[in-house]
């Protein structure tokens, strides 16, 4: 083993965090290892939070950069809202990754490399004119360089598997090294291998013993060993989730508090796919999924099945929410509940569609032609998406208007540990459906919510007919009358705005609720956000968190609340979308902090844009 020692902690010192990033070649396994070290790090007592990144080309060329994944765990023993700024350790397992993913790996830190992968052939394909291991390019760096490839062959020789198969076990033989040196179990992670390839028992000995060979490795080279704080977890039963998986229950669980049969309809893409193939295994419990062949079949299919009594759901990303538009307004037109889930990405058009972005706000504000105003939602949390497909659903049934809920590609695809809620607790979603043949008017008006009658067809002395030509407002006939269309444009936005009622008020996530400067954040900008501001409260800065998760309308007192501040930073993942938007609703103190680099922001950018806003005496 080749190493280089830069700065070393202390053997079996204790860390409060760790963060790990795993890179190498889209077919290394690289997304199975990092969601491992989180089932572990989650096992161990560690609050969490993982998030992978995937190349966007199919299948690039084996040892080039673009096609690098990579997974990064952030793990410890205080509350994690991130995946951290910097790694701790980053595991390349060819040039490729470690060209890509240096910069993320902070000085001093730990790097393991596969030096078998370190070849004069694989540096030209990752751009390195020589081999970073010994031109200087790694200096300050602690470097582990075995041959994993080869000690992975060896691991694995007397299981019969052949040169290509037993390569493959590559990636445990690293994870198992990395287990060594921050104290993982490796049972979680062989009861998994175990389950996953019960019908190839071959495959599963082979990782298992590559896991071991390198967790065996660890201790024989005396590879600095690491305690990692431990957090006392919250009483109750937790499951890792996934923010599409919680998405997804989240939906299940809505159609069981309202008694309405889901139906969720979608076409891939990406990175919104992944909700349609969780949604899929939830058949046993009346879940039912559609594959549509094209995204504006699938939006109609969900605005029928609304019109049917059920509660219809579709998903996309930018791309694909452009081509159901539409479909939208002829949603809003006929006033039915539906629910349109927005994973966002980075843009325009194809633009980078496995990066991160936030640039689709203004697209679910007003990307429909005509007056067509809905609500619109945005999770800020892995485990928030369950709570607010929950309240997508209460908005839209509720209501009987149609629904934008915004996630991103980070939200989606990080994961956290999340605690089961118990559905006999959580309020239920009562809608009843008109069956009184002698006072059905399809447009009669709830005078609380404005929200129009729903009657599921076949109801006797219910037929009626909706669509998307403007309807009288008494009769629900068509009608072409100017005045009637003035007065149904001004229902259809006042039923949105009387939303706000029903929203609780906003308070701050932290800080006081007045004061030199909040910040101001949605989606998934929270986590950095908020360990921000509890890294300057800490030092006794004045600075409040405020998150927004409905985005419209807005709570009612938001206006108030956000007066109440001499200065408001908004961060975001585009250009100022929500910051102008703020502004336009009256509120003249707002600054921006925009990034669109397809990544997260950082805690320490965050933090930085704060105490460059803050006066002297503001601490």
């Amino acid at each position: 083993m080749n190493v280089v020692e830069g700065t070393k902690p202390p053997e079996g010192s204790t860390v409060e965090t760790v963060v790990v990033r795993f890179a190498g070649d889209s077919g290394d396994g690289i997304q199975v290892i990092g969601s491992q070290l989180g089932l572990a790090s989650a096992m161990a007592e560690n609050d969490l939070g993982t998030f992978p990144e995937y190349p966007s080309e199919v299948r690039a060329p084996v040892g080039t950069t673009y096609g690098v994944s990579a997974y990064q765990v952030h793990f410890g023993g205080r509350p994690i809202k991130t995946i951290g700024d910097e790694a701790d350790m980053l595991v390349a397992l060819n040039p490729a990754a470690l060209k890509t993913n240096l910069d993320i790996l902070k000085k001093g830190g730990t790097i393991l490399v596969d030096s078998g992968t370190f070849t004069q052939r694989n540096f030209e394909k990752a751009g390195y004119s020589a081999s970073p291991l010994e031109d200087g390019t790694l200096d300050g760096y602690r470097i582990l360089a075995p041959d994993i490839s080869k000690l992975t062959l060896e691991s694995v020789a007397d299981i019969g598997l052949n040169r290509k198969a037993s390569l493959r076990c590559k990636n445990f033989w690293a994870l198992g090294l990395v287990y060594w040196m921050y104290g993982r179990d490796r049972q979680p992670t062989i009861a998994w291998l175990e389950h996953k390839f019960a019908g190839n028992k071959d495959v599963a000995t082979a990782n298992i013993a590559a896991l071991n060979a390198g967790h065996a490795y660890g201790e024989t080279v005396e590879a600095t060993a690491l305690e990692v704080a431990r957090i006392t977890p919250e009483p109750g039963t937790y499951n890792f989730v996934t923010g599409y998986e919680a998405l997804a229950w989240g939906l299940a669980a809505a159609a069981e508090l309202s008694g309405r049969r889901l139906v969720f309809s979608s076409y891939p893409i990406t990175p919104a796919s992944p909700l349609l193939h969780t949604l899929a295994r939830l058949s046993d419990i009346g879940v039912t999924t559609f594959q549509a062949e094209d995204e504006i079949a699938a939006i109609c299919a969900a605005i029928g099945v609304s019109f049917a009594g059920g509660l219809g759901v579709t998903s996309s990303s930018g791309p694909g929410i452009a081509l159901k538009q539409e479909a939208m307004s002829l949603a809003v037109s006929a006033e039915l509940p539906l629910i349109i889930v927005n994973t966002q990405r980075a843009g325009p058009s194809t633009g980078m569609p496995t990066k991160t972005e936030q640039s689709d706000l203004n697209q679910a504000l007003y990307g429909r032609h005509g007056e067509s105003p809905l609500a619109v939602l945005a999770a800020g949390s892995p485990a928030e998406c369950f709570e607010m497909a929950i309240e997508a659903a209460r908005i839209a049934l509720t209501y009987m208007t149609p629904v934008i809920l915004l996630s991103d590609g980070f939200v989606a695809n990080s994961s956290s540990p999340w605690i089961l809620p118990d559905i006999d607790q959580l309020p239920r979603i009562d809608v009843a459906n008109h069956a009184e043949p002698e006072s059905f008017n399809p447009y009669d008006r709830d005078p609380e919510t404005l929200a129009r009658t729903w009657a599921v067809p076949g109801t006797p002395g219910c037929e009626h007919r909706i669509g998307g030509i403007e309807k009288d407002f008494a009769t629900g006939h068509i009608s072409y009358e100017p005045d009637n269309h003035q007065k149904m444009t001004d229902v259809r936005a006042d039923k949105i705005a009387g939303i706000a009622k029903s929203i609780p008020r906003l308070e701050p996530d932290q800080g006081p609720a007045e004061g030199d400067l909040a910040v101001v954040g949605w989606g998934s900008t929270y986590g950095p956000i908020s360990r921000a501001v509890t890294n300057l409260r800490a030092r006794n800065y004045s600075v409040s968190h405020i998150h927004l998760h409905h985005l419209r309308p807005f709570a009612a007192n938001q206006g108030n609340l956000l007066a109440a501040f001499r200065r408001i930073l908004v961060p975001e993942m585009n250009t100022g979308q929500l910051a102008a938007l703020l502004r336009a609703e009256g509120c003249t103190n707002v600054e921006a902090l925009n990034k669109m680099t397809g990544r997260p922001f950082q805690v320490a950018e965050i933090e930085e844009a704060i105490l460059s806003r803050l006066e002297p005496g503001d601490e």
